[in-house]
C-alpha cells in the first residue's frame, strides 16, 4: 500500500515539476524577447515612418575623410585644400544611401556643410542633390561657437520640418556638431535619429551604426 502510494506521489511531483518548468520557460522566452526588442535598433518601418512626420531629423557624419581637422590655410571654396573623402569614404556614403532607400526612405530633403567631404557625402546619398547649409559648418576650429552654431542648427531643424512634408530631412555634418547636439560621439558614417520639440530642440535620439562591414 506505501509503495503504491510513493508511487503516485512521484506521478504526481513529476507532473508538478513539468508543470512549473513550462511555466518558467515561457516567462523565460517572453523575457528575452522583451530584452532583445528593447536592444534593437530602429527597424526598417519604423525608421521610414518617423521620418515622414515632422517630429524626427536624420543627423549623419560625413563618411571616412583620414585625419583630424583641415590642413593649415585650407579653404572652403577649394576642395584640394581640405580632408577629404577617400575611396572608403566614398563606397561608405554610397552603402549608406542604398541602406536609406531599403528602409523605405524614397523622398528626402538632404542638407550639407559647406566642408567637401560633407557635400561629397551628401551627394553620393543620391537623393536628387542635396542644399548647402551654413549652420551645418564645423565649428571646430573655434570651439568657442559650440553654443552659437547649436542654436542656428535647432532653428534649421524647426523650419525645415514644418515645410519638408512627409520627406526625409537629412542633415549631412561634422563630429562635433552631432556632438553638441545630441551628446554622442559618432563615427564616420554614422546616423543619428533625434525626436525633437517645434523649436528643434532634442527630446530623444538613437544612433544608428553605419550600415555595411560593421552591420
Amino acid at each position: 500500500m506505501r509503495t503504491a502510494i510513493n508511487h503516485i506521489m512521484k506521478l504526481v511531483m513529476i507532473k508538478f515539476m513539468r508543470i512549473v518548468m513550462r511555466v518558467v520557460m515561457r516567462n523565460v522566452i517572453i523575457f528575452g524577447a522583451l530584452v532583445l526588442s528593447m536592444a534593437l535598433p530602429v527597424q526598417a518601418n519604423d525608421l521610414a515612418e518617423n521620418l515622414r512626420s515632422s517630429s524626427y531629423v536624420l543627423l549623419m557624419r560625413h563618411a571616412s575623410a583620414p585625419g583630424v581637422g583641415d590642413p593649415p590655410n585650407y579653404k572652403l571654396d577649394d576642395c584640394k585644400t581640405q580632408r577629404n573623402l577617400d575611396t572608403e569614404g566614398r563606397r561608405q556614403a554610397v552603402v549608406v544611401g542604398d541602406w536609406l532607400r531599403k528602409q523605405g526612405i524614397q523622398s528626402a530633403n538632404v542638407f550639407s556643410s559647406i566642408w567637401c567631404r560633407c557635400k561629397e557625402t551628401a551627394a553620393l546619398l543620391n537623393f536628387n542633390g542635396y542644399r548647402v547649409e551654413p549652420s551645418l559648418g564645423s565649428f571646430f576650429d573655434e570651439m568657442a561657437k559650440a553654443r552659437e552654431s547649436n542654436r542656428a542648427l535647432q532653428r534649421l531643424i524647426a523650419e525645415h520640418l514644418k515645410t519638408k512634408g512627409d520627406r526625409a530631412l537629412i542633415l549631412v555634418t561634422h563630429h562635433v556638431n552631432i556632438l553638441e547636439f545630441s551628446g554622442e560621439n559618432v563615427a564616420s558614417g554614422d546616423m543619428v535619429l533625434v525626436k525633437v520639440d517645434a523649436s528643434g530642440n532634442r527630446l530623444s535620439h538613437e544612433v544608428i551604426p553605419r550600415p555595411g562591414d560593421r552591420g
